[in-house]
């Protein structure tokens, strides 16, 4: 669903751009040149005026349309969840607990064997 709204969003936005780009320049910045419509309150509606209307609508609906589609999609996730990075328990110490009494001797440096009992 949300990739068909994407699309017609981006077509409408191609549409939009092209309307645009056809109508006439009426000069000055702002619209404030080009005769006398600037004056006269209400400019006069032409078809590409219509059609660039109908245009931005439908963009503004179809922005509307994807924005509520992506809230509903992320709706009770956090940025963490989505990472992947939930918060894990601590690690636990997997060393082997020692005896009491420390009848047991570090083992020499550089040297792989587990501890090993103190001789007597």
């Amino acid at each position: 669903m949300q990739n068909v709204v994407l699309i017609i969003h981006l077509l409408l936005a191609l549409g939009l751009i092209a309307v645009v780009l056809m109508q006439r320049s009426e000069g000055g910045g702002l619209g404030m040149g080009g005769g006398g419509g600037a004056m006269s309150g209400r400019a006069a509606a032409t078809a590409l005026g219509k059609v660039t209307w109908v245009l931005a609508v439908a963009f503004i609906c179809t922005s509307l349309t994807l924005t509520i589609l992506a809230a509903q999609k992320s709706a009770g996730t956090s940025v963490i969840d989505r990472l992947g990075g939930t918060s894990a328990p601590a690690e636990e110490d997997t060393a082997p607990a020692l005896p009491s009494g420390g009848d047991l001797l570090p083992p020499a440096a550089g040297d792989t064997a587990p501890l090993v009992p103190k001789a007597d």
